[in-house]
C-alpha cells in the first residue's frame, strides 16, 4: 500500500470514541512554542552536528561536496514544494482538503527529483559528486512529503507531533552519518544512510500520526470526508501556491547563490569553510523558526478577526528577532575564534571575521522571517515573488562583485544584502496589508446612510 493510499484510507472510518477527541484539542501558543523550540532545536543541532562530523572525519572538500549537493537540490525542492505547508497551516477557511495538499506534493516531488537528477548528470560533475547530488536530492524529496504532513499538524496547532518527529529524525540522522562515515569514509554511503533514516521515519511515525489526525477530524466533523484528491481543486491549489513556489526558489537562491560563486571562483574547500561557518546561524534558527511556525496559524486568525492582536503579535516578533540577532553577533565578535577551533579545526578559526559578518546578516534574516510569516498569514502571496526576486538580484550582484576579491567575506555580504532587501520589503507589504484590512473593517462596521 502506498503512502497516499495509507493516508487517504483513513477517510470514512467508523466514529471514534469520545476519549480520543482531546487529541485534536489545540495547544496554547506557549506550549506549541515550547514543543517546537525543543524539536527544532534538537533537529538543528543535529544538522549542525552533521557538519561537525564531516569536518572532523573528512576534509573541507568533503564538506564542500555535501554543501554543493544541498545547494543544487534545495532550490529545486523549495520551488516544487510551493510552500504548501504554510498555505495549509493558514487555510483558516478550510478551502482545501488534506488529500489535495498531499497529492500535489507527491506530484511535485517526483518532478523535483527528475530535475535534480538531470542537473547531476548534465552538470559535468565527477561521478562521486553527481551521486551525492542525486542522493541528497532524493532525501530532500522524501523530507518534503513529511513536511506536508507537518502542515496538517500545524493547522490543528499540534506542533508537539512535529517536534517529536524532528527529535527522532535529527539524532538518528546524525548517528547514521557518523557511523557510516567513520566506517567507510565515503560521503556517498553516508548520504545513503541519511536517506534511509528519513524514509523510514516517513513511513512509520509520520504516516501513522497523519492517519490518526485524519480519523479524528472525520469523527469531529461527523461526516465522511472526500476520499480522493479532486483534480479541479489540485489545479486551483497549484495556481494559488505557485507564487509561493517561486518565493521558495528565490529564498533558497538567496541562501545558495553565494555558494555557487564560491565554488566556481575558489573551489570546494572554500565552499566547505563557508558552509561550516554559516551552519552556526542554526543556533538562532532553533528559536526563530519554532516561534514563527507556532505563531503562523494565530496570526492568520487574528488578521481575519482581531487586527489589533495581529499588530501586537507582529511587533513582539520583531523585538524578539532584534534581541536574538544582537546576541548572536555579540557572541561571534567575542568568542568567534575559540568557537570555530573547538567545533571544527584550526583552519576554520582563521575565518573568525567572516563569522561576524555571517551573524550580522543572520540577525537581519531573523527579522525578515517573522515579517514574511506575517505576510503569509495575511495571504499576501503574490506580492512575495517580486520581493524575493529583488532580494535574489541584490544577493547575486553583491556576490558577483565581492567574492572574487573578498572571498568568504563577500559571500557573507551577499547573503546579508538579500536579507536586508527582504526585511525592508516585507515590512512595507505587511504595513500595507494592515492598513487595507483596517479600511475593510471600518467599512463593515459603518452603518449605511439613510436616504
Amino acid at each position: 500500500m502506498s503512502l497516499e493510499d495509507s493516508l487517504h484510507g483513513a477517510y470514512g472510518v467508523a466514529p471514534l470514541s469520545v476519549q480520543e477527541a482531546p487529541a485534536l484539542r489545540p495547544l496554547s501558543l506557549r506550549r506549541n512554542f515550547a514543543w517546537t523550540l525543543v524539536g527544532s532545536g534538537v533537529y538543528a543541532a543535529s544538522q549542525w552536528g552533521m557538519m561537525i562530523v564531516l569536518a572532523k572525519l573528512g576534509s573541507a572538500d568533503i564538506v564542500g561536496r555535501f554543501a554543493l549537493g544541498l545547494a543544487l537540490g534545495a532550490p529545486v525542492v523549495m520551488f516544487t514544494n510551493l510552500q504548501l505547508r504554510a498555505v495549509q497551516a493558514t487555510d483558516a477557511r478550510h478551502e482545501y482538503a488534506f488529500g489535495d495538499y498531499l497529492s500535489l506534493r507527491l506530484i511535485m516531488s517526483a518532478v523535483a527529483f527528475g530535475v535534480i537528477a538531470a542537473l547531476a548528470v548534465l552538470g559535468g560533475y565527477r561521478a562521486e559528486v553527481a551521486r551525492v547530488i542525486v542522493i541528497v536530492g532524493l532525501a530532500k524529496c522524501v523530507e518534503s512529503i513529511s513536511d506536508v504532513i507537518y502542515g496538517l499538524w500545524q493547522k490543528q496547532e499540534r506542533l508537539d507531533l512535529i517536534a517529536i518527529s524532528q527529535m527522532l529524525k535529527g539524532p538518528a540522522s546524525l548517528v547514521a552519518l557518523w557511523v557510516v562515515m567513520r566506517a567507510t569514509g565515503s560521503l556517498v554511503w553516508a548520504t545513503l544512510g541519511l536517506l534511509a533514516v528519513w524514509t523510514g521515519l516517513l513511513f512509520t511515525y509520520d504516516a501513522f500520526n497523519a492517519r490518526r489526525i485524519l480519523r479524528l477530524l472525520s469523527w469531529r466533523e461527523g461526516k465522511v470526508r472526500e476520499a480522493r484528491p479532486r483534480l479541479p481543486m489540485l489545479r486551483q491549489l497549484a495556481w494559488l501556491a505557485a507564487p509561493l513556489g517561486v518565493v521558495g526558489l528565490l529564498d533558497s537562491l538567496n541562501y545558495n547563490v553565494p555558494r555557487y560563486f564560491l565554488q566556481h571562483s575558489l573551489g570546494e574547500a572554500a565552499l566547505g569553510h563557508f558552509a561550516a561557518l554559516a551552519s552556526l546561524l542554526m543556533a538562532g534558527n532553533m528559536v526563530v523558526m519554532p516561534l514563527a511556525q507556532s505563531a503562523a496559524p494565530r496570526l492568520a486568525r487574528h488578521y481575519v478577526s482581531d487586527l489589533a492582536a495581529f499588530t501586537r503579535l507582529v511587533w513582539n516578533l520583531i523585538k524578539f528577532a532584534l534581541v536574538i540577532g544582537g546576541v548572536g553577533l555579540l557572541v561571534s565578535l567575542i568568542f568567534g575564534r575559540q568557537l570555530l577551533t573547538i567545533l571544527y579545526k584550526a583552519d576554520y578559526a582563521a575565518h573568525a571575521e567572516v563569522l561576524a559578518w555571517v551573524m550580522a546578516g543572520a540577525g537581519i534574516g531573523y527579522l525578515a522571517k517573522f515579517l514574511v510569516c506575517a505576510m503569509t498569514a495575511a495571504r499576501r502571496f503574490r506580492a512575495q515573488a517580486p520581493l524575493y526576486a529583488l532580494a535574489t538580484l541584490a544577493c547575486a550582484l553583491v556576490s558577483y562583485a565581492t567574492i572574487p576579491g573578498w572571498g568568504l567575506v563577500g559571500a557573507a555580504w551577499g547573503t546579508g544584502a538579500a536579507a536586508l532587501v527582504l526585511a525592508l520589503g516585507a515590512a512595507g507589504i505587511t504595513l500595507q496589508a494592515v492598513r487595507q484590512r483596517a479600511r475593510q473593517e471600518e467599512l463593515e462596521t459603518t452603518p449605511p446612510e439613510r436616504p
